[in-house]
Order: C-alpha cells, then sequence, then structure tokens
C-alpha cells in the first residue's frame, strides 16, 4: 500500500494598518457645528498629528470644516494643553482632543 501525504500550505497576506482612537470633546459653536454632539472617539491612521486631526474633523463635519481649518479661530487643547498656533503634534492612543471656539 503506498499512501501519499500532500501538505498544502496557505500564505495569507494581511495588511495591518495601526490606528490611534482619540476623544474629542466639542464646546459651544464648535458643538453645534458636529450636530449637537458633545463628544466622540474618533480613529485616526498611525502617525497622525493635530494637523491630520483638523483636516479628518473638517471631512466628517462639513458644517464644522471653516472653522476647524481655522486656527485663529478655533483652538485645540490636547490633553488639556493649548496646542500653539502653527504647530502639529503628533497624537497616541488615548489622547483627548478639546475643540474651543472664540
Amino acid at each position: 500500500i503506498t499512501i501519499t501525504v500532500v501538505t498544502v500550505v496557505y500564505l495569507c497576506s494581511k495588511v495591518i494598518q495601526m490606528a490611534v482612537t482619540i476623544k474629542v470633546l466639542l464646546f459651544a459653536s464648535a458643538r453645534e457645528a458636529a450636530e449637537n454632539i458633545s463628544d466622540v472617539d474618533l480613529s485616526l491612521e498611525d502617525g497622525s498629528d493635530t494637523s491630520t486631526f483638523r483636516k479628518v474633523m473638517a471631512e466628517r463635519y462639513p458644517k464644522l470644516s471653516e472653522m476647524v481649518m481655522d486656527e485663529e479661530s478655533l483652538t485645540l487643547a490636547l490633553n488639556e494643553e493649548y496646542v500653539p498656533t502653527g504647530q502639529a503634534i503628533p497624537l497616541k492612543n488615548g489622547d483627548t482632543i478639546a475643540l474651543i471656539p472664540p
């Protein structure tokens, strides 16, 4: 008796895209422009910064777009620290960003 054993190995290539999840707090006119949402969890690509965050929020909430893209109009606070105008600060998992309108 001849027994032939054939082993087949399937290789799966899986692309894993890392992400960071942050909590977003919206106040006053920013909250109103975002459909009266006061807070939301937001997933961003790994390596995202506060500049990327502004772009994603503008895309997700079109009525908030003009305000969130104008650094003079809307201040960001990252983990209770103001983000200086013109600076793009890297984000990490678990961060909290507050949108603070004038």
